[in-house]
């Protein structure tokens, strides 16, 4: 049994607390959790440290197997051209990839995460992630402009699925974008999808993708060329909310992945569900257009905002931490326990791993992690804040 304290403690189940103390059992449960007032004078054998306490951090999306593609992209060019990229330079020897994956892990596990969600186009990572202390939720992603190949990439899907249920991950199936699957397949993909799945979806990261999906035209509709599919075999949903809203009607969660250039009237559509979470990847939006996602506009809107990395082919650190100063940097009008919720306890509900990760509270074994180097004066984080894990 420890009990441990900090200058802060954001539980995120409620206002942060001074010195507040957590108890907790040796195998990491937490078995409660204490307003001291501030006061910790009579509270004897007391683990206490000079930061922010808060708990284990969820990522909601990076791409593991493209770890190997660290610093071979230079970004800045738009979608269109760093999807090309990666298409053209993605294949590595095997060990080279599991290496990398292998890294990368090991690296979100320092940054403090306790959970990811984590997208798979192959078996690559699988092996990295059976054996990783990071809890995965894995995507089996989808994709295929091409109505005639359906088949074959939903067959492909399917057999991924299977690898990753011997391998024990949890794990669904999920389309890439809406720009990126055609019609045929989405039906193919739906079929795989229930009440009970997690849905991730890359959405609105260019305005490229509207080009393709409005008017079968554009910087993407150019790229298909190379692959055989011109404009007039290009047939995909009619617009990217009508497929978002049809999504929400058949998973338990949607994942809205990068949102980058959606509009107000989208977000206030896409506000009156239950179960749709926009995930922000400031920092790799940042390398590939140079552009952020309208926080303002999304957090006036809905609190259901969650946090990822990406891969590292489009970031240079899978750091929770560093993308939430880029966001607190972007709104400092917005609270750091705010900010700290969307990389907790929101990242655990779209993962639906709340019951036992994302906040401080009992029963709950989420990880405790102290923020060193933070502002403590006015609650916010500074470039030299780090994480160090307590738990």
């Amino acid at each position: 049994m420890r009990k441990i304290s900090a200058q802060y403690l954001f539980t995120s189940r409620g206002k942060p607390l001074k010195r507040g103390i957590v108890t907790v059992a040796d195998d990491n449960t937490i078995v409660s959790v204490e307003d001291s007032g501030g006061d910790l004078s009579e509270k004897a054998g007391t683990e206490f440290y000079n930061g922010i306490i808060i708990p284990g951090l969820i990522n909601c999306h990076t791409h593991l197997e493209l770890s190997h593609m660290a610093g071979v992209l230079s970004g800045g060019n738009g979608l269109a051209d760093f999807i090309t990229s990666v298409r053209d330079q993605r294949e590595a020897l095997p060990e080279e990839i599991t290496a990398a994956a292998k890294k990368a892990d090991g690296e979100l596990f320092d940054e403090g995460i306790v959970a990811c969600g984590d997208i798979s186009n192959d078996s690559s990572s699988f092996s990295v992630k059976k054996e990783s202390s990071v809890d995965y939720v894995t995507f089996i992603e989808v994709f295929g402009i091409d109505p005639a190949k359906a088949q074959k990439r939903i067959d492909a899907a399917v057999n991924a699925a299977a690898a990753a249920a011997k391998a024990g991950l949890c794990h669904h199936i999920t389309p890439h974008a809406v720009y990126s699957v055609s019609h045929r397949l989405f039906t193919l993909i739906n079929q795989h999808i229930n009440p009970a799945s997690v849905t991730s979806l890359h959405f609105l990261e260019s305005p490229d993708e509207r080009d393709l999906v409005n008017c079968r035209s554009g910087r993407i509709a150019e790229s298909y060329l190379s692959l055989g599919v011109t404009p007039e075999m290009i047939d995909t949903w009619e617009s990217h909310l009508t497929a978002a809203l049809h999504l929400s009607q058949l998973t338990g969660q949607l994942i809205l992945v990068h949102n980058t250039f959606i509009t107000a009237a989208e977000i206030q559509s896409l506000k009156q569900t239950i179960n749709v979470w926009f995930c922000l990847c400031p920092s790799s939006n940042i390398r590939i257009s140079g552009t952020l996602p309208p926080v303002s506009l999304l957090r006036e809107a809905s609190d259901r905002i969650v946090t990822g990395t990406d891969s590292l082919a489009s970031t240079d650190r899978l750091s929770i931490l560093a993308e939430m100063r880029l966001l607190q940097d972007q709104t400092p009008d917005i609270p750091l326990e705010e900010i700290i919720n969307w990389g907790t306890i929101n990242g655990a509900r779209a993962l639906g791993k709340a019951n036992t990760l994302g906040s401080i509270e009992p029963g709950k074994r989420p990880g405790l992690l102290l923020v060193e180097n933070a502002d403590l004066h006015s609650l916010r984080l500074k470039p030299e804040s780090r994480i160090r894990r307590l738990l």
